[in-house]
């Protein structure tokens, strides 16, 4: 199966579960809220960034493995596959013990950090280690998954695990409105992880019988592969770029803020992060295709790949940031109130980060692919001025300054940096190039920007409920289309180029 049939069929399971999904986590977050409360949503909030602050020692190795994969993959070594997966299963089985005694260790400090939280401790303390658990599940017994995702299969992982979490998800629902419990949520996420765990590994060794999932590893494995340890501790600084940009802002929003207004955050943050997910997922074939593709070393063609793939992205970032710009505000008042409504600096701040996510996206990958990991020092910039710029910042501008420091983060590490890395020690091409092109997709972004602006005020809304919100919606949405197709469609080659490629796939498929 070629490259782009297997991005295609990640993608037909990506989007077909993620909207389920989509939807049922908004009906449930809204059950949650209403029956578990506003604290408790917070503080599970919290104390998975917690924890994503203890899975910093991870420290890409899933990335610098991953890399390594492509190759073997490719050419068919099985041997190869084998023994890396040994070497990744040997450093993740380290890594999880120390996250885990890392993790009880900062339990004793739990009476003191949640003082002033009016649920028991012995709430605060469930919830976590559930957490803790499902965590070190994944470093235990789910590592081989990575070959999965190197191999273009994360429909699989997408089919089972969603399958799972869906039916998690209609329980929950069920226990918290008929009997408001708490303990009761979160044994089933228990019981998620337990369950998704037996399904994955069973699942790889019926596609992979030749995959040695019990391997006897030593240290000697490290010694026999100095170039993937040296790509290990250089994506250990993009890990902590990463953590410190995106995970650090609950714990700045409870230490400075509230735990309530974690989850007002948590509320906003869900319908960004989510359609990033379903767009991310549904693209997730195309990292391992462009790791392929490298591997080819086809240089034109890799240019050519490359300007698709930024073109595909602003398109879906530039309509996905307009229309969400004029259906959040609406949106958040039908599905959990007003009192839930954060200001409009906060939403243009939400918007403008995820339009960098989506954007960055072709640069990371291509990046990642040509094992580009040595700009250590570039994440360590990006940690000290987003987390210094959000702490004088809050102090301003409360919610708003955590956004803003990260944003001013994204824009001098993600936008300027970074292509600026990958065009000089990647594709070692003139830079003017990636800019010229870069220049011409912001400004037609920009165009549509404010042309819908102009026109979107002969659009009425009503009275604020669901069949209005979703006509209202696809009204703005047909507008964004009909305004940025051609616009983009005639000012970027890389937007023409895919285009063509995709009409051709549905011909065949027709």
């Amino acid at each position: 199966m070629s490259r782009v049939n297997h991005a295609l069929k990640n993608m037909k399971f990506s989007m077909f579960f993620y909207l389920i999904f989509l939807v049922l986590q908004f009906v449930s977050r809204k059950l949650f809220l209403d029956n578990l409360g506003d604290e408790f949503m917070g503080l599970s909030e919290t104390l998975r960034s917690f924890l994503g602050f203890l899975n910093l020692a991870e420290l890409g190795i899933g990335a610098a493995v991953g890399f390594s994969l492509y190759k073997p993959i490719f050419d068919k070594e099985n041997e190869r596959i084998n023994e890396l997966i040994s070497l990744f299963g040997h450093l993740y089985k380290k890594i999880g013990l120390f996250i885990i005694i890392g993790g009880f260790l900062l339990s004793l400090f739990f009476p003191i950090i949640f003082s002033s939280l009016g649920a028991p401790l012995a709430v605060v303390y469930y919830t976590y280690y559930t957490f803790l658990f499902g965590m070190g599940l994944n470093f235990f017994f789910n590592y081989h998954t990575i070959l999965l995702q190197a191999d273009q299969k994360d429909y699989i992982i997408t089919s089972y695990s969603q399958s799972i979490n869906l039916i998690k998800i209609f329980i929950q629902c069920f226990i918290v409105y008929y009997f408001e419990s708490v303990y009761g949520w979160v044994s089933l996420e228990l019981a998620y992880y337990v369950v998704n765990s037996y399904v994955l590994r069973k699942k790889i060794k019926q596609i992979y019988p030749w995959l040695n999932l019990n391997q006897k590893t030593t240290n000697s494995i490290l010694k026999d592969n100095p170039v993937i340890i040296k790509k290990v501790k250089q994506v250990s600084f993009h890990k902590l770029g990463a953590f410190v940009t995106g995970g650090t802002d609950q714990i700045l929003i409870f230490a400075f803020i509230s735990i309530e207004t974690v989850a007002f955050f948590g509320n906003y943050q869900m319908i960004f992060s989510r359609l990033l997910q379903l767009v991310n997922t549904a693209f997730s074939g195309t990292a391992a295709g462009i790791g392929n593709l490298v591997a080819e070393n086809n240089k034109k063609n890799i240019n050519k790949v490359f300007w698709e793939m930024m073109a595909l992205r602003f398109y879906i970032g530039g309509v996905s940031v307009i229309v969400l710009y004029y259906v959040t505000e609406p949106f958040i008042l039908y599905w959990l109130g007003e009192k839930y409504v954060l200001s409009k600096y906060v939403l243009l701040l939400f918007l403008l980060n995820m339009f960098i996510m989506q954007i960055r996206i072709p640069v990371d990958h291509f990046k990642d692919a040509h094992g580009l990991y040595q700009d250590i020092w570039a994440p360590v910039i990006q940690s000290i001025i987003n987390l210094g710029t959000s702490l004088i910042l809050l102090q301003y501008f409360d919610l708003a300054g955590v956004l803003l420091g990260t944003t001013i983060a994204f824009t001098i590490v993600i936008l300027l940096w970074r292509p600026y890395y990958l065009y000089k020690y990647g594709f070692k091409a003139n830079l003017w190039e990636y800019w010229r092109h870069f220049l011409i997709l912001i400004l037609s972004f920009i165009f549509t920007l404010i042309t819908t602006y102009k026109l979107q005020k002969f659009i009425y809304l009503g009275n604020i409920n669901f069949v209005n919100i979703v006509i209202y919606s696809l009204k703005i949405l047909v507008l964004v289309v009909l305004i940025y197709t051609p616009v983009i469609y005639l000012s970027s080659l890389g937007f023409r180029n895919v285009s063509k490629r995709l009409l051709s796939l549905i011909k065949i498929k027709i």
